[in-house]
């Protein structure tokens, strides 16, 4: 989801970190370095003519799918115009949504916390069979899923109860992710986050310890 062009703001105007700020600055990066390294190794054989060449195209069909994906759930619209591997991916997502029978009711929603003083904005909202509220969050990644991203989502149910006390999350979160290179497509699901909360609200304190000491070196 991307970050809103302003920016997160609370009401006193201040500008304030979104949830993916915080959590990416604690984020293991040791995966990154590997693949860096490797590409660097394919640079010098010839096989690609730049860093971020291979990425690029890894990524354009599981970015394509979640793109396809969100656009159906937004409007009831399919772009038949893509390769089969994009098609089957968004298909997978398709069919594994319809089995669910959850019902959208916000998508793209931006909350800001004046407490916390963070923000985030929701992939989606949804009432299950059993008319209870829960949340949904699409992720393209190849691997996963990683803690950075129970944290994150917990601190978007928070945000959603906060806004919305009469419509809180009692049916789970949600997951779904494309992977990059092949698009396929998988789900999770947690009941509840409580805890990956509370390490959110331990992230947001160290995410200005860490500026702080930054300004000291």
């Amino acid at each position: 989801m991307p970050h809103p062009k302003g920016g997160y703001r609370t009401k006193d105007g201040k500008r304030v970190p979104g949830s993916t700020t915080i959590t990416g600055r604690f984020e293991d990066k040791s995966a990154l370095i590997g693949w860096a390294f490797k590409q660097g190794q394919r640079y010098e054989r010839g096989e690609i003519s730049g860093l971020y060449e291979a990425r690029d195209a890894a990524g354009e069909i599981g970015t394509a799918a979640h793109e396809m994906f969100e656009i159906w759930l937004d409007s009831g619209k399919i772009n038949y115009d893509v390769d089969d591997q994009v098609w089957q991916a968004f298909q997978n997502a398709k069919t594994w949504f319809e089995g669910t029978r959850i019902e959208i009711v916000e998508q793209e929603v931006e909350m800001v916390s004046e407490e916390y003083r963070f923000g985030g904005c929701l992939d989606a909202i949804g009432v299950d069979h059993k008319g209870r509220y829960c949340l949904l969050d699409w992720k393209t990644s190849n691997k996963g899923p990683f803690v950075g991203w129970l944290c994150q989502i917990a601190s978007y149910g928070y945000l959603w109860d906060l806004h919305n006390p009469d419509k809180k999350i009692t049916g789970g979160f949600h997951v779904g992710k494309f992977a990059k290179e092949s698009g396929d497509f998988s789900h999770f699901y947690w009941s509840e986050l409580d805890d990956a909360w509370e390490q959110f609200k331990l992230f947001r304190q160290s995410y200005e310890l860490d500026k702080k000491l930054k300004k000291r070196i």
